[in-house]
């Protein structure tokens, strides 16, 4: 990689907002901008390839590990070494895979498309520490109504012209149901949610014997939720029903995707849908890596510098392999950071944004001391119990989990695809299970989905073995509302082309000093296992953790040993006016630097839900509404 040092930056105007990042939080908000009237310009540093492995839902393995948009981050789980090297995923010399995205879209172009609603109390949460009422569960409710274009559940009818008829409806309370949106659903959005072919499952006996043998003991819940039978399957099935939330109900679940005829579907068809609907509003500049944040005298921004070339950043596997010309942007109104709970923190701390401490170690004047910067890492828990099956299933026999090779034909599962049709339209996931590790939580923290692959963890290759073997089922779980804040982001440089220095302090290595959330995976571990037992009829044995973690101390040393996590989150965390530790305010405004806000994963106080994106996506078209307001008042 060659840079142009020296004379000043050339100088663009024009634009009354510059958004840097082009994912879940930053891709939305622009384009809602945009739509508003507002000359907007949106910065990613990748590209924006549409190859199969971004459209088939089934490759998003693939799409994680494609050079033409994976950004490859190694970190720390713990910094004790020996503790770190006793992870199998770990690589010498470099650390654990942690794939990001580099391109339009985020990680949305890679990630399980997996749609799933957060629990109402993660909302109230947030309300009550800022003490600002409109972040309360029933009003952000509106956001994903307002986002979501859902196709698995019947749109309300229009209600009666007819006055007496609307009397009659009212004591017809099965026809009247109709008329209302008692789910809250959203139907006119820009994000398309999708269920699997439930046929798919029937198809195969043997998958569909552990679907039976894990629903045999949760099923039986149905019968105590406060959903009218009346309603149908659909409502008990559906884990982003308004009362599922409000009831914060366990249970079985079908997963929601964030698909449209069966291909990815998400923030890159919003942001190109914008630039059709309101031509010259919305300008997106690729390959353009952010450097800087410009702040003038008075500590407000002005601006952002970047770097003009592809590759520009060492995440990326091509990187340093052309030349980047540094260029500077100028925002008329605000400059909005969305970059992530890496990129966001090490922007702001390149900028002199941070804890003063940390910009003194690499002789970078402080702007603005803020010493949440980079602190409360937090992510999600993730181990997998991996199964050899008695037979393949005849599900995936033909399938081979990739695009066709030059030379080839297409696979039977490929060919209908392009039909709209078959296990290529989903993410490989079957069914999802949520459960609360401990009776006395108020709702649930554990997310358990399976399907018909062998998943480990992340580390370099691994979309390879995910569907080799074709006897493989994994259950992977899932734990949420973690107890660990300890996460750091640090700067390994001042160059902005360096990744960050990224360490989340796992377990009672971090702030979970009883051990909780090792407890709960370790719970979680053996209540899969009971499943598996229920199920052998078709499952052989247990590949992962397999034998050797027999009794519970030894589940408990998988879990610390081999435990993942991918929704890394809360590095510039939201707070109110007296919590020393806040980086921004609930209006995403950062604290002591005027202009700036930051709308990314980054500013969770705590991590929403069970998987994040439903989540940004929301705060994105919250903060739109917060951004446009001021605008309107200035």
């Amino acid at each position: 990689m060659t840079t142009h040092p020296g004379a000043a930056p050339p100088t663009e105007t024009g634009f009354d907002y510059v958004v840097v990042g082009a994912g879940a939080g930053g891709g939305p908000l622009a384009a809602n901008l945009a739509a508003a009237g507002m000359r907007t310009l949106l910065l990613d540093a990748g590209g924006a390839e549409d190859d199969d492995n971004y459209l088939v839902p089934a490759f998003h393995a693939d799409a994680s590990e494609d050079p033409a948009q994976c950004w490859n981050y190694f970190v720390r789980h713990y910094a004790d070494d020996r503790q770190q090297r006793r992870d199998s995923k770990f690589v010498p010399d470099e650390g654990i895979l942690y794939p990001r995205a580099g391109t339009v879209g985020g990680c949305t172009a890679h990630h399980a498309l997996i749609t799933v609603y957060p629990y109402n109390a993660d909302w109230d949460a947030i309300a009550a520490e800022t003490g600002d009422p409109s972040w309360h569960s029933t009003a952000m409710r509106r956001y994903f109504e307002r986002l979501e274009r859902c196709t698995y559940r019947p749109r309300p009818k229009r209600p009666p012209g007819n006055p007496l008829l609307a009397v009659l409806l009212r004591h017809l309370p099965f026809v009247a149901a109709r008329y209302r949106n008692d789910a809250r659903h959203g139907f006119d959005g820009w994000l398309p949610t999708a269920l699997a072919d439930p046929r798919l499952a029937v198809q195969d006996a043997q998958l569909l014997k552990v679907i039976v043998s894990a629903a045999e003991e949760e099923l039986a819940g149905f019968l105590d939720r406060p959903l009218s039978p009346l309603e149908g399957f659909g409502s008990f099935a559906d884990p982003n029903d308004w009362r599922v939330q409000t009831q914060a109900l366990q249970g079985l679940w079908q997963i929601p995707l964030s698909t449209a005829a069966g291909r990815r579907s998400a923030v890159r068809e919003r942001v190109r849908a914008v630039q059709r609907e309101h031509p010259g509003h919305l300008t997106v500049r690729t390959h353009a890596l952010a450097t800087r944040i410009v702040l003038d005298e008075g500590n407000a921004a002005t601006g952002v510098d970047y770097l003009d070339g592809a590759h520009a950043y060492r995440a990326d596997p091509g990187a340093d392999s052309g030349p980047a010309v540094p260029r500077r942007v100028v925002a008329s109104r605000e400059v909005i950071l969305a970059a992530g709970a890496f990129n966001t923190p090490q922007l702001l701390m390149l900028s002199g944004i941070g804890p003063p401490e940390e910009l003194g170690r690499h002789g970078i004047p402080v702007r603005a001391g803020l010493y949440g910067v980079g602190a409360h890492l937090q992510d999600r828990y993730e181990v997998g119990v991996v199964s050899q099956m008695r037979r393949a299933f005849p599900i995936v026999e033909e399938c081979a989990f990739h695009a066709p090779r030059p030379g080839t034909e297409p696979d039977r599962c490929y060919r209908q695809w392009r039909e709209g049709e078959g296990l290529y339209t989903t993410n490989g996931a079957v069914l999802g299970i949520t459960r609360k590790s401990r009776p006395d939580l108020d709702a649930p923290d554990l997310f358990i989905f399976g399907g018909p692959f062998d998943f480990r963890g992340y580390r370099p290759g691994y979309s390879l073995d995910l569907t080799h073997h074709k006897d493989r089922f994994t259950w992977a779980i899932l734990k949420s509302r973690t107890r660990n804040t300890g996460g750091r982001v640090r700067l390994r440089s001042t160059d902005p082309r360096d990744t960050p220095l990224v360490d989340f302090h796992y377990f009672t290595e971090g702030t979970d000093k009883e051990g909780l959330d090792l407890e709960a995976m370790a719970d979680a571990v053996e209540f899969v296992r009971g499943m598996n037992q229920r199920a052998d009829a078709v499952v052989l044995k247990e590949l992962w953790p397999g034998e050797e973690a027999g009794d519970r101390d030894a589940v408990r040393r998988f879990v610390q040993d081999e435990a993942w996590g991918h929704h890394a989150s809360c590095t510039c965390r939201m707070g109110g006016a007296d919590d020393p530790s806040a980086v921004v305010d609930s209006a995403f405004r950062v604290r002591g630097v005027d202009r700036l806000r930051i709308v990314d994963a980054s500013v969770f106080p705590h991590i929403p839900g069970f998987f994040v994106a439903t989540p940004i996506y929301m705060i994105s078209e919250k903060a739109s509404d917060v951004i446009l307001h001021d605008a309107a008042r200035a």
